[in-house]
């Protein structure tokens, strides 16, 4: 693994060395999924409807770029569906932050609809579209999951992270653990030859690509030796992400990217270092300095952790120093205490007996 402070040479943000090895990668596009506001209902879109079907209409959210799937290709896509009629929302595969596999073509009966809508988008393109119910799920619906009413004409919100034209419309599913290792691994690559061009989102792009091939169904299957073989491609991935991240000082994100290989590798140096930077920077000090001071009894002899941790102890006094002027100009210098007036008229009236009782002692001296 590369030393830490070669990250910090590189904006802190350099993906994975050992990653970048010239290889033959397949022919894909792809674009990072965001997730969407979860509003009451469908997004409100003003553009011209186009007409794809009969049954199935759509509208441009935001463009895309590149060629469109043809027969066969192998799409990822983020979507989320409603019953039109009820507004009611029965799928979202950003809340499940996990994107959906369609084989255009070989698609289940009642994702006809939405896979004739994705066949007309480019990648990165986001768009709604409006299903009738012959091609969704029917003159029956659905009363299992997920529950769709009987002729209920659907809506769909859909964003095309990508395909690949090389599959032949070879599903994730049937492809064997070291395929889909090589699949994600070759995505992995080819991201990594992206940041290095400073193409950050598109590199960002291959790595969801790369991760969507190691979900968590099937990482839930692996044991021993093949589930090493994962990680070691998907941990990367994360890591990666988050390394792009940072430079587009999306930090929220990178903490999530981060946690994640965390979740797997409790003593991931990069993930803590790369975590500590992004928690730093959104003033979050004590889970940084948590997170660096971990880092740091892993790598003692990294200069950036050292470097990092001096930053935060440095932030910290200058913070002390500010706020101790603050509350200096709030209430100025301690005043000095006064004498109060009682006791003045205490010593007074002492006085004044001492006086009387002098007086008094040499009358009585005078008369005897």
């Amino acid at each position: 693994m590369a030393e830490v402070e070669e990250e910090q040479q590189q904006q802190n943000s350099s993906v994975d060395q050992g990653d970048t090895d010239e290889i033959i990668t397949e022919g894909a596009s792809v674009v990072r999924g965001e997730l969407p506001e979860d509003d009451a209902g469908p997004p409100k879109v003003d553009s011209e409807v186009e007409v794809l079907h009969e049954k199935v209409t759509k509208q441009i959210i935001k463009e895309g770029h590149g060629q469109k799937p043809s027969k066969y290709a192998t799409c990822f896509l983020h979507y989320r569906a409603w019953a039109e009629s009820t507004q009611h929302k029965f799928e979202d595969t950003w809340r499940e932050q996990q994107p959906l596999e369609l084989v255009i073509g070989k698609e289940k009966k009642e994702m006809t609809g939405l896979a004739i809508g994705v066949n007309s988008m480019k990648s990165g393109e986001h768009a709604l579209l409006h299903v009738g119910w012959e091609l969704a799920y029917g003159k029956e619906g659905s009363f299992s999951f997920p529950n769709v009413p009987p002729t209920a004409d659907v809506l769909y919100e859909v964003e095309l992270i990508g395909f690949d034209e090389t599959g032949e419309g070879k599903a994730r599913g049937d492809m064997t653990v070291e395929e889909r290792i090589g699949a994600a691994d070759r995505r992995k690559m080819d991201g990594n030859a992206l940041f290095k061009e400073e193409k950050l989102e598109e590199a960002m792009q291959q790595y969801e690509m790369a991760i969507a091939y190691m979900g968590d169904d099937f990482m839930f299957q692996l044991f021993g030796k093949f589930r090493d073989m994962a990680l070691a491609v998907k941990n990367p991935c994360h890591l990666n992400t988050a390394a792009c991240l940072l430079k587009l000082l999306r930090y929220d994100e990178a903490i999530a990217q981060c946690s994640i290989v965390l979740a797997e590798d409790e003593n991931n140096v990069k993930a803590l270092f790369r975590r500590g930077k992004a928690r730093s920077v959104l003033g979050q000090t004590d889970a940084a300095r948590e997170d660096f001071l971990k880092a740091r009894k892993l790598a003692p002899q990294d200069k950036a952790i050292a470097r990092e941790l001096h930053l935060i102890a440095e932030h910290e006094k200058a913070v002390y120093q500010k706020q101790k002027e603050l509350y200096k100009g709030l209430f100025g210098p301690r005043p000095e205490p006064k004498p109060k007036l009682r006791n003045w008229l205490i010593v007074i009236w002492q006085w004044l007996l001492s006086l009387f009782y002098m007086l008094f002692r040499r009358k009585t001296r005078k008369d005897d």
